[in-house]
Order: structure tokens, then sequence, then C-alpha cells
């Protein structure tokens, strides 16, 4: 059994250290938005922020998380989509299928928290999520629209 801290409530979830936190957000708490795409760390679909740092929740286990961690999915960014990034998401049309937007919302978000005006330089850096349709440029477009650049 684990406390988790998620969307700033906690979460009793009963599941074996090893599961990895994406199956425990989505079978165990009901949080389907965080999406599998790969399930080795490399899309980005299930990216989530862990006190703030976005990690790919497919690759953490219950058992290496610290107790109080606060951990963040795209449910709990804006509950009424009012985050600037949602807000320039829905302005530029972004995604297509939308499968890979949520884990690309969640790293778009945390890298404004950290550099509010990116550079192409700092947004490719970060953006390492994987998106199947090749929205690249609209991603691009939509983190410097939310940026105010």
């Amino acid at each position: 059994m684990a406390s988790l801290n998620v969307n700033g409530r906690v979460v009793e979830i009963d599941a074996h250290p090893d599961t990895p936190l994406l199956w425990a957000l989505r079978e165990q708490a009901g949080l389907t938005g965080t999406k599998y795409g790969c399930g080795i760390a490399q899309c980005g679909a299930c990216t989530v922020h862990i006190d703030g740092e976005p990690v790919r929740s497919c690759s953490i286990t219950l058992g290496s998380l610290k107790a109080n961690q606060k951990i963040v999915t795209i449910e709990g960014l804006s509950p009424d989509i009012s985050h600037p990034i949602q807000k320039a998401w829905l302005q530029l049309d972004v995604p297509q299928c939308g499968y890979c937007q949520s884990g690309m919302i969640m790293a778009a978000a945390a890298l404004l928290a950290k550099k509010p005006k990116p550079t192409d330089a700092d947004i490719d850096e970060a953006m390492t999520n994987i998106c199947r349709c090749g929205t690249y440029n609209r991603v691009r477009a939509g983190i410097k629209l939310a940026a105010g650049i």
C-alpha cells in the first residue's frame, strides 16, 4: 500500500512497489489522461510532474517514490483548462490525433515554469516527446504563444 500526493490530494494505491507510477495513476487512481506509449521512457506520452520536474511515469516505480513527493498529472495541471499552455494548445489547434499531447503539455508546462521565455534551443532541449503525427512546429508555436514571445 502506498500513499501518494496526486494533484493535491492523498491517493491510496494498493500495488506492488515495482509497479510503474503510470499504471498506478491509470488503474488505481483512475487518472487516465496520462497515456501509455512505449513503456521504456522514450516517447514521453506518460509525462507527469514530480515535485515540479517532468518525468516519464512508465519508468518510475512506486517503491522509488519518496514520501510526500507532489505528483501532478494532466488532470491536475489546470482542471479548468486555464494554464497558458492549455490555452495556446486550444488556440493553435496543436494536436492531430492527440494521443501524445498530455505528455507534451506537461513537458511544455515544466519548461515554462523554469524558463518563462524559452529560446528555440531551450524548447529543443526540453521537448523530447515523440509525436507520430509530427505536430512539432505547432508545439513550438504553442510554447511561444504561451510564453508571449
